[in-house]
């Protein structure tokens, strides 16, 4: 836990960091997990699969909280990919599901601030064959794990529609604290979006890393693949172990 100091005139100020220096920008790298691999968005490895995954849903609710709507065809969505992977701030990535080996969600990098060192998740689209799976949640660990252990960051961000229900849970469940609403914040599809903010630090990440990877451990799903312990429980434990003991 951080603690302010004061300045010369008796001010309250934020710690120093001495040590600190800018952070490297996230790369077009491959990660690779148990269950899923991280893959930089292509439009040839990837557009076909994604839009038969998205295709799967049985109505356009996958798309409410999204920046866009609904792609008519095989062709206008790898147009989009095609422009998406091109972006380097979004950064994009696909997930491929180890199961079958298909492409089965994407997400982003994205407000990626070196100088800083924080840096978001977004423009997460899991498709019905990807939501509530290990490699759902493994997919989302590994760009963590990535931002904080690898690259450096002291901030991982989450952001979405205040309106959007699942999202804000899902926030919740991966151990993100929430930092309250911004009104107003944006207009998009139209219509005015509030927008809820959460947030997880470099000190915090240590507690949620193991939690991480104590719920994606095999001994905790049974024969069938049924989890025996929540990640929820698995991250209060460790956090509980890595909090300091009251004077």
């Amino acid at each position: 836990m951080m603690t302010n100091t004061t300045n010369i005139f008796g001010q309250p100020i934020g710690p120093a960091l001495v040590d600190w220096t800018p952070r490297p920008r996230p790369s077009r790298i491959s990660l690779d997990g148990d269950f899923c691999r991280i893959e930089p968005l292509d439009a040839d490895s990837h557009a076909a699969e994604l839009h038969e995954a998205n295709g799967e849903a049985a109505d356009g609710r996958l798309w409410t909280y999204l920046p866009h709507e609904p792609f008519s065809s095989p062709e206008t969505y790898r147009t989009w990919v095609e422009q998406a992977a091109a972006f380097e701030d979004p950064l994009f990535f696909a997930i491929r599901d180890r199961r079958d080996g298909r492409t089965a969600g994407l997400f982003a990098y994205l407000r990626i601030d070196p100088a800083v060192g924080s840096i978001e998740i977004g423009h997460i689209n899991f498709s019905p064959r990807l939501q509530r799976t290990r490699a759902a949640t493994e997919a989302l660990f590994l760009m963590m794990a990535h931002a904080f252990e690898a690259l450096g960051y002291r901030r991982f961000e989450w952001k979405c529609d205040s309106l959007n229900a699942p999202s804000r849970a899902a926030a919740l469940r991966l151990g993100f604290i929430f930092e309250g609403i911004f009104r107003q914040a944006t207009i998009y599809k139209g219509r005015s979006r509030d927008t809820a903010w959460f947030s997880i630090t470099d000190g915090e990440w240590p507690a949620l890393g193991q939690g991480y990877r104590a719920w994606l451990a095999a001994d905790n799903f049974d024969e069938d693949g049924y989890q025996r312990r929540k990640l929820g429980e698995m991250i209060n434990c460790f956090r509980a172990e890595t909090r300091p003991s009251s004077p």
